[in-house]
């Protein structure tokens, strides 16, 4: 201890404060300047006896450092004293906590990445395979003009289907690195409604399914129109998709106080009830699920949503059918 800098300036300040002390007791009587040599004493010893202290105190800090540094977070150096030093502890202690939670946000985040690398993966590699093959198929010279314009058609069914897998991760990439600017436009619930159903009406023409829309024409919600009809057009297509020929989808909206609200209705098979927690889920595909289902519509619908100060949630009943409420505050909630 006594190589330490501020200690041995410590005993100079003092020591120099007592030796002038006696020399001024001294003065005055040899009794005054004994007793002062004794106070002196006992000042000096009582000063390093808490400089010790103190330092001892900061050095179980600097092990609680090293500690977390070499990453274990779940010692508590917290204490319910007053002064500086308990302070400082409890100042410490927060810091560490923010650290955890920071590090385990990125560990969360380190999973998720993971998952995803495998899940496109997955997703890319039965066209991939598929292109593959028939590219082979393709190079015969006897193979049949019939045969070579059906492999054709099927891998440009599997381009599109690639190029609009990976633009979707894009998107949603986008979304959750919050890069996207979302537009806070006045957009009237029925115009949004009619672009939406654009790209459905064909394959609802084909099932011979019908729409209709029911809902006061004033009604409106304040958001990004382009992106909040591609979440609606992910949720119309799921309508359409589990809704068997000759089924009906209703879409009705309101507004109130609180917020807009449209509700996208079919009378289709339903979502199986173990299934309705996860649907939301990134690349999960249901009981109910097309073979060519890749899983990320719904998912790309929330989070557009979500990004709108906006919720969804569903209902489905094998018997009735499945219902998407979509709402958007007024208000952030």
């Amino acid at each position: 201890m006594l190589r330490n800098r501020e200690i041995k300036m410590l005993l100079f300040v003092m020591g120099s404060i007592s030796l002038a002390a006696m020399v001024a007791a001294l003065m005055i009587s040899p009794a005054a300047a004994v007793l002062v040599f004794f106070l002196s004493i006992m000042l000096i010893g009582g000063s390093l006896l808490f400089t010790k202290w103190r330092y001892r105190e900061i050095e179980k800090l600097s092990v609680y450092l090293r500690k977390i540094s070499s990453g274990n977070d779940t010692l508590d150096v917290r204490d319910n004293q007053e002064g500086e030093l308990s302070i400082l502890k409890n100042d410490i202690y927060k810091v560490t906590r923010m650290l955890s939670e920071h590090r385990s946000l990125l560990q969360r985040d380190k999973l998720q990445l993971t998952d995803a690398i495998s899940d496109i993966s997955h997703q890319l590699k039965t066209p991939l395979t598929s292109m593959t093959v028939m590219a082979d198929l393709l190079s015969a010279p006897d193979l049949p003009p019939a045969k070579r314009t059906e492999f054709t058609h099927h891998i440009r069914i599997q381009l599109e289907r690639i190029d609009w897998l990976v633009s979707s991760l894009l998107k949603l990439s986008k979304m959750d690195a919050k890069t996207i600017p979302f537009k806070k436009d006045r957009i009237p619930m029925k115009s949004l409604i009619q672009k939406a159903l654009e790209p459905v009406m064909i394959p609802m023409d084909i099932k011979g399914q019908t729409i209709s829309i029911a809902g006061n024409d004033n009604v409106s919600f304040v958001g990004d129109f382009n992106w909040t009809a591609e979440a609606v057009i992910n949720i119309l297509k799921n309508g359409v998709e589990h809704t068997p020929e000759g089924g009906a989808i209703v879409i009705t909206f309101s507004e109130n106080a609180l917020f807009t609200e449209i509700v996208i209705a079919d009378n289709g098979k339903g979502i199986p009830k173990e299934d309705l927690p996860y649907i939301f889920k990134r690349f999960y595909k249901g009981k109910n699920a097309s073979e060519g289902s890749i899983g990320i519509g719904l998912a790309m619908a929330h989070s557009i949503i979500a990004s709108q100060n906006g919720v969804i949630d569903v209902t489905s009943d094998s018997e009735k059918g499945t219902q998407f409420r979509i709402k958007f505050y007024k208000h952030v909630i």
